[in-house]
């Protein structure tokens, strides 16, 4: 009598089966873990930019990073570049860029960290004269940076109190309302 070795059709389906069950219970997790790391990073980044804008701002006398105090007193907007500039480069005390033994501040960063949802390293300068409230939300600027913006830096009116507010700007929605972006970090 001879017997064949071998599984039945049944019993590897039920293999097939048991395999299905567990990837639909692990892959979701592993998921999620991704988004985690993300925000993460996102949470280290931020906190690291506005501690070194902070210090931009105690060693220039309350002017932010990108801003040129005048020989008259008045303010030279920020914009993207001279934020970029101002943040990896050495400064003197009014926040002109240059070298030499008077530009002795700085450089406060090496690099504009990636914004880690949008993949982008942009800095977008924000006018809180177009309305202060979409700032806090930045769904307008969202629209306004588009997708090659990776953050959102608010320093064109010092009159209000996201004067400096440096935020993330990525098009993700937040879990836990579904509609407000990833920027009140």
């Amino acid at each position: 009598m001879r017997i064949e070795k071998g599984f039945t059709l049944v019993e590897i389906l039920i293999v097939v089966v048991i395999l299905g069950i567990l990837a639909a219970i692990v892959i979701p997790q592993f998921t999620g873990a991704s988004t985690e790391a993300k925000e993460s990073s996102l949470v280290s980044d931020l906190q690291s930019v506005r501690s070194q804008v902070e210090l931009f701002k105690i060693q220039h006398n309350d002017i932010l990073p990108g801003e040129i105090l005048n020989a008259d007193g008045s303010i030279t907007p920020a914009t993207a570049a001279t934020f970029v500039n101002a943040m990896c480069l050495k400064t003197d005390q009014y926040g002109v860029v240059g070298t030499g033994a008077t530009f002795r501040f700085g450089p406060y960063m090496k690099k504009v960290p990636v914004n880690p949802f949008s993949n982008a390293v942009a800095v977008t300068v924000a006018n809180l004269a177009e309305n202060s409230a979409s700032v806090a939300v930045g769904a307008s600027k969202l629209a306004a940076g588009g997708s090659t913006s990776g953050w959102y830096f608010v320093c064109l009116d010092n009159t209000d109190a996201d004067y400096g507010l440096f935020q993330a700007a990525d098009p993700l929605l937040n879990p836990v309302d579904g509609t407000t972006p990833h920027v009140d970090y």
